[in-house]
């Protein structure tokens, strides 16, 4: 059977697109980023942006599977305060309920997995509290 040579180049077009729409992100290509880098000692809710690097767009519905709140930027990792996930107000946007004790430098930490992506994202974003 003789195969005619555009279908030939058709059928790798075919099958490149095939590879490159399969084809999964790097957990690298995604980030938190804080909404807000300045926040008042005493009950706080510290918001996180999860983006998509590539395209600076949000991402919506990922699973946060790990969270903490310490002082490990001014040298307390060991004073950390207890912290909670709270309800998304905007899409790609997480909001964690927590106690900031003292003024300083904070660091929040999250561990999060992207539906239909493999591996996790994980940051350590520095915020600060003030009086």
């Amino acid at each position: 059977m003789k195969s005619s040579k555009p279908s030939l180049v058709l059928g790798a077009a075919l099958l490149g697109l095939a590879l490159v729409g399969s084809a999964k992100a790097d957990p690298k290509d995604y980030e938190f980023q804080l909404v807000q880098k300045e926040i008042k000692v005493g009950e706080a809710v510290v918001a996180a942006r999860l983006v998509d690097r590539r395209s600076g767009k949000p991402v919506p519905d990922a699973v946060i599977f790990a969270k903490r709140i310490d002082m490990a930027p001014d040298g307390m990792a060991m004073m950390a305060s207890p912290i909670e996930q709270e309800p998304s107000t905007e899409p790609g946007v997480y909001r964690f309920k927590t106690r900031l004790t003292m003024a300083g430098g904070w660091q929040l930490s999250l561990g999060a997995k992207i539906q239909g992506e493999e591996g996790t994202v994980e940051n350590k974003l520095v915020l600060k509290a003030t009086q």
